[in-house]
């Protein structure tokens, strides 16, 4: 086992042990130490109001290219004045970290439901100075082409979405922004020898088009309802970039409650990314992550095109905040359309354990133990993977 899994599962383990010896009653309070509440004394005022809730908790890890990381994962749950139960809870993730090789990243992935539901704003905030393996492009790149490049990022996409039609569907539209620069990069390496369109640094300007379906209960731990998401963003010189291309993405969920004693769920999801015309190497699509394709490090693979898929079980234990779970799944990364097989899609499957750190809004801490094709990776993290 390598030692960055060694550190995990010490702290793991050490932090679960700790849990465990904590009582029902002794947990609350030792989660308030953790939870913050902005408009705790409105909300005590007036019963409508929800009282919103800011989470969050320390965060280590460990990565050969990274060495040790600290910082703060968080979540900030809440709904606008108005809003009754009708209107799920907003959900705005964010993550600060930095590590010993002076490297730091910041992060929120945002949902946000105005009254009644009559708007969703989502998107994504990223900046980040992070080391990125690189093997070469394709699907077929040796482990022995590893090398690391680093570089600056910045992305911004804001995407705003009308509720029309029907009660759960939203239509909209938006931009992203993503640039790329400071690039550093192994001297006579893949990239230094190749040259693939902006492995130098590149800046990517698009209009997104959205069409979104999003009926299930629970936007961080759904037991029932769909989700089906499509953009298709037009990138061009006019918007500001450097590339002009197309970017089409889709992403769709569905979950099934299985048990109503113990509200065991059922999850499947179902991605495609998807690229046009010439784009930078910083658009294409990475194999491998902490949410899909668990087990494979985070672009381990990268083409223009990606489909993946996984199910997932999700085991609940009645009055214990101990949860398992058990997933499966395949995906491939390609260059076109004539190039996709299933005989080359590549398996991922894992276990994983649950705690219950929110009963009212079903939140989880999450360790999940991936395997992939002569490759195996964990993850530690706040909420599901989808």
């Amino acid at each position: 086992m390598m030692i960055r899994y060694k550190w995990v599962l010490v702290l793991c383990l050490c932090s679960l042990s700790t849990l465990t010896a904590i009582g029902q009653e002794d947990f609350e309070e030792f989660k308030e130490i953790f939870t913050f509440y902005p408009n705790k004394k409105a909300a005590a005022e007036d019963s409508t109001l929800y009282k919103s809730k800011f989470i969050a908790a320390p965060v280590i890890s460990y990565a050969p290219e990274t060495s040790l990381g600290f910082g703060i994962g968080a979540k900030y749950l809440f709904k606008f004045k108005g809003s009754g139960e009708e209107t799920r809870t907003s959900n705005m993730p964010m993550t600060l970290q930095y590590t010993l090789k002076n490297q730091f990243i910041v992060y929120s992935g945002f949902e946000v439901f105005t009254n009644q539901e009559k708007w969703v704003i989502e998107g994504n905030l990223l900046f980040q100075n992070f080391p990125r393996l690189f093997y070469g492009l394709g699907r077929d790149t040796p482990d022995s082409n590893e090398e690391t490049y680093n570089f600056y990022q910045l992305t911004v996409e804001p995407i705003f979405l009308k509720q029309l039609f029907a009660r759960y569907l939203f239509i909209g539209a938006g931009f992203r922004y993503n640039h790329i620069y400071k690039t550093e990069i192994v001297a006579d390496g893949l990239l230094d020898t190749n040259e693939p369109l902006g492995y130098d640094g590149s800046t990517s300007v698009g209009a997104e088009f959205a069409v979104l379906y999003d009926s299930r209960n629970n936007i961080l731990n759904a037991q029932n309802g769909w989700y089906l998401e499509f953009t298709h963003g037009l990138y061009g010189q006019v918007l500001g970039g450097e590339y002009n291309f197309e970017l089409t993405r889709f992403d769709i969920r569905h979950f099934i409650r299985t048990s109503k004693k113990t509200n065991d769920v059922l999850g499947f999801q179902f991605i495609g990314h998807f690229l046009h015309k010439d784009a930078p190497l910083s658009e294409y699509a990475l194999f491998g992550s902490s949410e899909i394709l668990r087990g494979y490090k985070e672009g381990r693979y990268i083409d223009r095109n990606l489909l993946a898929g996984q199910v997932e079980y999700r085991k609940n234990f009645k009055n214990s905040r101990f949860g398992l779970v058990a997933f499966v799944g395949a995906g491939d990364v390609y260059t076109s359309l004539n190039d996709f097989k299933f005989s080359n899609l590549r398996p991922n499957y894992g276990v994983g354990l649950r705690f219950l750190l929110d009963q009212k809004e079903n939140l989880n801490l999450r360790f999940d133990w991936g395997f992939g094709d002569s490759t195996n990776n964990v993850y530690l993290n706040i909420a599901e993977a989808f």
